[in-house]
């Protein structure tokens, strides 16, 4: 088991913004067909100048991983209009169920503010999903820096609720996509991963038909290896 805190720089996406889950399934399935497709190359006893670049076998590793997370929430298209920036806090579990193929949960907690409303009103952002990751193998194994990407498909819910206001939280399902992957320096791992969310939208206050947002999400995981990684 591993454990690791995540720093979260995000910026939004327009076009991903006018079909959030349409751009954002496209996009993660087009990843995880290319990666998947890539070839699974092991070292040779007498490597050749671009083993070295080549995509090696997924190391073997613990097949429980813990990673602590904090960063940012950054709503995009009409979701700006609602929800201010906001720093995101969390906890990840992965569960290695083969050497290329992982299920992660996430539970994450954004401290935002209703932009709609007078006053602006503190309001908190939960989300807790579930989801397949892909991870095919590593690329510079051995050597000095290493890199092994990633992709991934989930679901989950998508709440809100006022943090000082007596109103009724409001749930709603969300979906997301993501991309990264983790660099390797040693015992230290420097996951990155970049999640585009589409959700069901409810009026936070009154009444209204539900509609679909749209927000991203990057972070930055820093991950410590108590035993170092060594070349298959």
């Amino acid at each position: 088991m591993s454990i690791s805190t995540a720093v979260l720089v995000a910026q939004p996406t327009p076009r991903a913004a006018r079909h959030p889950f349409t751009c954002a399934a496209l996009s993660v399935f087009g990843a995880m067909g290319m990666l998947a497709t890539t070839p699974l190359i092991s070292q040779a006893q007498s490597p050749t100048p671009l083993a070295s670049t080549a995509l090696a076998p997924a190391p073997r590793q613990s097949a429980w991983q813990l990673r602590f997370t904090s960063g940012a929430l950054v709503p995009t298209g009409n979701q700006r209009n609602v929800l201010k920036d906001a720093q995101m806090s969390g906890v990840q579990l992965s569960w290695l169920v083969l050497p290329s193929v992982a299920v992660t949960g996430q539970l994450g907690w954004a401290r935002s503010r209703d932009l709609g409303a007078s006053n602006r009103p503190k309001l908190d952002v939960f989300t807790s999903d579930m989801g397949l990751e892909a991870r095919p193998g590593t690329w510079f194994l051995g050597q000095a820096v290493s890199l092994s990407p990633f992709a991934g498909i989930g679901a989950g819910m998508r709440s809100y609720n006022y943090r000082q206001l007596d109103v009724n939280a409001t749930n709603n399902l969300a979906g997301y996509g993501a991309v990264g992957g983790e660099l390797g320096v040693g015992r230290v791992g420097l996951r990155l991963e970049a999640r585009d969310y589409a959700s069901g939208f409810k009026p936070l206050v009154g009444a209204g038909k539900s509609e679909t947002r749209n927000d991203v999400v990057i972070t930055a995981a820093l991950r410590i290896r108590w035993h170092r990684t060594a070349p298959q």
